[in-house]
């Protein structure tokens, strides 16, 4: 192999017929050459390596091609021989990141008047144009407007928001698109069989999908391995190269997630380690992996632009259906805040493996992602059936069976005043599917005393309780009824659905519980000292948006209401309601608002014996 140049300059297109993945601008271009309709200025737009100026250089060579103007470039004349090998007089390519001042642009200005030299068009290719200062532009307009005859500037940028309207207005404008994973693959392929490169398909693929939208990227790798390996490229002598991570450990960690088992995730991050790899370099392709699993779960199936090899192909859509989506929405959410923590100087590995962790532990999270991928895998884990059913995580209260009615799930009837328990362990229905008939059976006697709300609650004959939220389902307005108790649980993931979209309310919302739920109307205790942040919580537009996270987690219209008292006040399992101020508590108030002084009356000056000045009474 020659190395006479790289060989991304080796093989950069000539002709349009060589150009791969910009069909639009090819056609366009091809028919003002055609047609004879060249414009005097273009702008190109498009990431790195897209081939913004070899699409440049390719039109230049169609216009001052000794048998041209042509669509077809011979490459061989004098003409476009200089132009491949950026000798031509008449073909400038100015670097605007480094030329940007004024008088660069006077330069340029000045030199534009003279006829071309060889050719029938002077072009001006002005790479990474969006780096001229505004002066530079403002020099530059009148000469970008009115060229002299046949004149023509080629803009490139990576930037268009950087360039000046008055500028892109002038142009004819082309969005270069990033080439996809077939586009780049074929190129690869193209070049290893020219220069008898010996590269496998899964070597082609990995680089391809490295390249990330650049065949200048690709190609530059490719010879990078070749100085590594010799023409003899192996799929090893990739990973190594690039330092990505093997294949299998990506599908190991998604395992481990799928089967929530954080052990097997850190025995993936350690068997990373082990290998000599980046971890920051494993978060970004674990990240790519989930997002391919996303792909493939919404689309039923692996597209075109991420096959790979038929066997990674097959193992990638099987895990794609074992893996619950919302776990791999929130794995990428996780791997997102890792990298954004590994910026801001954190340690990458253990960044990696907290995000691991916790995808594969959501019971160690309170934000509303891992509750619903709690909820996901309990669902999924009841719809097998009642054997392989885990103990009941569930937003109702589990039911309790009566004595004379075993098959039906009954009101506490037993006890209305018993506190709200989570579902029973082994011993409950879902989990277990024949109780043994030694089974402890919940007592039938009525309790001895009754508060008064538990009475009139046995009094109405259903024994339903009264604070309850209705969870809607379809079909049913009405829905299952949820507890105060698993309100309360789910009350951190109200708070974190809040934070998503106030971040002010949410910090009110601090050291906060709900204490009461009647029918919609939730009422949520704040701290006795905190009257301030309760007021402030009480504004209508923060009312309606915990009412919104209410809703996003449970599923049910809530109606937000605030008092001062303690979060935690539960009696025998059913919620006290606020006790109201007494007296005493009134005069101590209005003494630390007001800064009064209590006048003590003379019923109690003649009880407790003590000064009788004016000024001790008071």
């Amino acid at each position: 192999m020659s190395q006479a140049s790289s060989l991304y300059r080796r093989h950069r297109p000539r002709t349009f017929a060589e150009v791969v993945g910009q069909e639009h601008v090819v056609r366009t271009l091809r028919n003002a050459v055609t047609q004879d309709k060249v414009h005097h200025a273009y702008l190109f737009v498009g990431s790195r390596g897209t081939g913004k100026t070899s699409m440049a250089k390719i039109l230049a060579a169609c216009l001052n091609c000794e048998r041209g103007p042509t669509v077809q470039p011979c490459g061989a004349c004098e003409s476009c021989v200089s132009i491949a090998s950026a000798t031509s007089m008449d073909v400038i390519e100015m670097d605007a990141a480094s030329n940007n001042s004024v008088d660069d642009i006077r330069d340029l200005r000045d030199s534009v008047v003279y006829a071309p030299m060889a050719g029938r068009h002077k072009i001006y290719i002005l790479d990474e144009a969006h780096m001229l200062s505004t002066q530079a532009w403002n020099a530059f307009l009148k000469t970008l407007e009115e060229p002299p005859p046949n004149t023509v500037f080629v803009l490139a940028t990576t930037e268009a928001t950087k360039v000046l309207p008055t500028v892109v207005d002038r142009c004819h404008r082309f969005d270069f698109s990033r080439p996809t994973v077939e586009h780049l693959s074929s190129v690869l392929r193209r070049v290893a069989e020219t220069e008898a490169i010996s590269l496998p398909p899964d070597a082609v693929a990995l680089l391809a999908r490295h390249a990330t939208g650049s065949f200048r990227d690709a190609l530059g790798t490719l010879e990078q391995l070749v100085t590594y390996a010799g023409s003899e490229i192996a799929t090893e002598d990739v990973l190594a190269v690039l330092g990505v991570a093997d294949a299998d450990l990506l599908f190991a960690s998604l395992d481990a997630i799928a089967d929530a088992d954080p052990r097997a995730a850190l025995l993936a991050a350690a068997r990373l380690t082990e290998t000599g790899r980046d971890a920051l370099g494993f978060v970004r392709d674990l990240e790519a992996h989930a997002r391919d699993l996303m792909i493939v779960q919404t689309l039923g199936e692996v597209p075109p632009e991420l096959a790979i090899t038929p066997d990674r192909d097959a193992r990638l859509a099987e895990q794609a259906g074992r893996v619950g989506a919302s776990a791999v929405t929130r794995l990428i959410d996780l791997l997102a805040a890792a990298l954004e923590a590994a910026r801001n100087g954190s340690d990458a590995r253990t960044q990696l493996e907290l995000a691991l962790v916790k995808a594969a532990s959501p019971e160690v999270d309170s934000s509303r992602q891992a509750l619903t991928q709690r909820i996901e895998r309990l669902e999924a884990a009841l719809s097998a059936g009642p054997a392989a059913a885990p103990a009941r995580e569930s937003l109702r209260e589990p039911p309790v069976s009566e004595p004379t009615a075993p098959n039906r799930a009954a009101s506490v009837s037993e006890s209305p005043t018993a506190p709200h328990r989570p579902a029973p362990g082994p011993q409950s229905p879902a989990s277990s599917p024949a109780p043994p008939p030694e089974a402890p059976r919940p007592p039938s006697r009525p309790p001895p005393a009754q508060p008064a709300g538990a009475a009139r609650q046995a009094a109405s004959g259903n024994g339903t309780p009264s604070p309850t939220i209705s969870v809607p389902v379809p079909g049913d307005h009405a829905g299952p009824e949820l507890q105060l108790g698993a309100l309360r649980s789910v009350w951190p993931a109200v708070i974190e659905t809040v934070k998503a979209e106030n971040a002010l309310c949410a910090a009110l919302l601090e050291d906060t519980m709900p204490i009461v739920v009647d029918g919609s109307q939730v009422t949520v205790a704040f701290p006795p000292s905190e009257d301030f942040r309760r007021r402030k919580a009480a504004d209508d537009s923060y009312r309606q948006c915990v009412a919104a996270a209410v809703r996003t987690v449970t599923g049910s219209q809530a109606q937000i209401a605030y008092v001062l008292a303690e979060p935690a006040t539960e009696t025998d399992g059913e919620p006290a309601a606020p006790a109201p101020p007494t007296e005493d508590e009134w005069v101590q108030r209005f003494v630390a608002e007001f800064e009064a002084e209590e006048i003590v009356p003379d019923s109690d000056a003649d009880a407790d014996p003590g000064p009788t000045s004016e000024s001790e009474s008071r």
